[in-house]
């Protein structure tokens, strides 16, 4: 896609999210065959739900039949959450990964080395994490500056309680 027309659509879609109480993440246009197909991913703090993707998706394509935004070729539209995998790439990601196990692949200059960690604060300037310790040994706490990331992504945990069910 190119950036004008990402631009375009961008200008156009994100006050909808951010109606919502949602963040516009990525716009993504892609061929499938004859059709075209438009991948919408947003997130918020508390996530998504498939009825709010499903309430959004229509907005959307509303405002884009009004519009000649996708000129006059068919497209399928795509409304989704970034899903677990996803690459932390903003602040309010690291946010959002608060009290998660992440993946990191730390830059040359901090030794390149990979670290997973628990992110346990989140400040302008970088992380608070605490590293699990290794074969009976306690955790440590480490402190990571964000020009010290290359790369990080949440790790899934399987036995992990979600935010709600502790609360309750």
């Amino acid at each position: 896609m190119s950036t004008n027309q990402s631009e375009r659509l961008r200008g156009l879609l994100e006050p909808l999210v951010a109606s919502s109480q949602l963040d516009l993440e990525e716009i993504e246009l892609s061929r499938a065959g004859r059709r075209r197909v438009l991948r919408i991913v947003v997130d918020s703090d508390d996530g998504v739900e498939l009825d709010t993707c499903a309430e959004l998706s229509r907005s959307l394509s509303e405002k884009l039949d009004e519009t000649d935004a996708m000129g006059e070729d068919e497209y399928v539209l795509e409304v989704s959450s970034p899903g677990a995998d996803r690459p932390l790439t903003e602040h309010r990601h690291y946010v959002r990964a608060t009290g998660r196990l992440v993946k990191f692949k730390l830059t040359a200059e901090a030794g390149a080395d990979e670290l997973i960690a628990r992110i346990l604060e989140v400040d302008d300037e970088g992380l608070d994490l605490e590293v699990p310790g290794v074969k009976g040994r306690k955790p440590t706490a480490r402190r990571i500056a964000f020009a010290e990331i290359d790369k990080a992504r949440v790790e899934i945990e399987f036995n992990r309680k979600d935010k709600k069910e502790e609360e309750a």
